[in-house]
């Protein structure tokens, strides 16, 4: 069976669910001058999917703003000052609604106090790419199979200071595109399993007046999915899964004794290799370096090895801007914007929110505007179910 193709476009459409463009190098006239894109891609993309609906709805900035139950997603070394002891949060989006009906991403994630300085969280993420028919080579039907993609995740976060905290969290990761469909050359496909980890840090002020305001300061910084090559057949050929720099600040004033506004400023950089430039004629490199390197070094390579030089490493620098406005601590309204390079995925888009706490719960809702291109989350409601408990039970 003849299907090897296929499988190949079914990663290749995972990649685009989650908002990296094209993965060969395309063209485009600008003005006078004819650049080239060099999207970075990698398996599992699904990891890098803001998974709740109050980053969302600050376009995706989760870093360094005050802790939540999803904050095992964000940065676990938050955990540790969050105000409840303890959290629970349920949330759930379509993916390309405007599409297909059935591709979902479903997340939970919580967190408990141990004690004053440590705090423990988990969380799991579901991706269902929902039922796609498989074809031979001659367009012959051969079975419906439901792709579909799994996240579990284990944190820890202490207090090094009264001020200072650093988490880890371990990840498994299942992701299932093609069963065991057999392929051409012998080859077998199957799920692809992964292990990985994140690293983070946060730091926060203590609280001082900002013109008089009741101000609080706060920095974060997680590098997320440290963790081995993925594959989906018994091939040595591997790819890297999405190893993630995400650093951001957050400035937090009260203006009165009812209302407060948060703005949040966060960058991120994948810390894979970037594909270089090939010779057309011989296959050799042009301008680049090998990416076919060991996860560690691809890592370090992936700051100084764009064919494009340093100009082109600071295009693959992703910058979010967010704002969130409460009233009494009962009501939210957010905004946001994310931007991405035209050259390196063009993703541009504004993102609005709003929250809602009562006693035990909260509600949050997020809704995307794309600007210049489509997303695969326009036109979709996204919300999270959040129980904050005081007493950690």
């Amino acid at each position: 069976m003849k299907v090897k193709n296929q499988i190949i476009s079914l990663v290749a459409i995972v990649v685009f669910c989650v908002g990296y463009q094209n993965v060969s190098a395309q063209t485009v006239n600008i003005g006078e001058f004819t650049k080239k894109f060099n999207v970075i891609t990698t398996a599992v993309p699904f990891l890098q999917i803001s998974p709740d609906a109050r980053a969302g709805g600050m376009a995706d900035a989760g870093c360094a703003i005050s802790p939540d139950a999803n904050s095992v997603h964000w940065n676990a070394a938050k955990l540790t000052f969050a105000e409840k002891k303890s959290a629970l949060s349920l949330s759930s989006a379509p993916w390309l609604r405007t599409l297909v009906p059935d591709v979902w991403l479903h997340y939970v994630s919580g967190y408990k106090q141990i004690d004053n300085k440590s705090a423990w969280g988990a969380s799991m993420r579901y991706f269902t790419l929902g039922s796609i028919q498989f074809t031979d080579i001659n367009g012959n039907p051969l079975q419906m199979f439901n792709p579909s993609e799994l996240a579990v995740d284990g944190a820890y976060s202490r207090k090094l200071s009264k001020q200072f905290s650093a988490g880890v969290a371990l990840r498994f990761i299942y992701s299932n595109l093609a069963g065991n469909i057999s392929l051409q050359g012998g080859q077998q496909a199957k799920p692809g399993i992964a292990g990985a980890g994140d690293l983070s840090f946060y730091y926060t002020t203590k609280e001082f007046n900002l013109n008089t305001k009741k101000s609080l300061f706060t920095w974060g910084l997680n590098i997320s999915n440290i963790g081995n090559k993925i594959t989906y057949t018994n091939s040595t050929n591997r790819d890297f899964i999405p190893i993630n720099l995400r650093t951001g600040v957050s400035l937090k004033s009260e203006i009165d004794d009812y209302n407060a506004i948060m703005v949040n400023l966060e960058f991120t950089k994948l810390l894979v290799p970037t594909r270089p430039q090939y010779d057309s004629l011989t296959g050799a490199i042009k301008k680049g370096i090998d990416p076919n390197v060991a996860v560690a070094q691809g890592m370090f390579q992936s700051f100084y090895d764009s064919p494009g030089g340093f100009r082109e490493e600071m295009r693959e620098i992703n910058t979010m801007i967010g704002f969130e406005y409460w009233y009494a601590k009962q009501f939210a309204a957010r905004a946001g914007y994310f931007n991405e390079s035209p050259f390196k995925g063009n993703r541009r888009y504004f993102t609005f929110g709003i929250g809602l706490r009562y006693n035990v719960f909260g509600l949050d809702f997020a809704y995307l505007i794309p600007l210049l291109q489509r997303n695969p989350l326009e036109n979709t409601l996204r919300f999270s179910l959040q129980f904050n408990f005081a007493d950690g039970k």
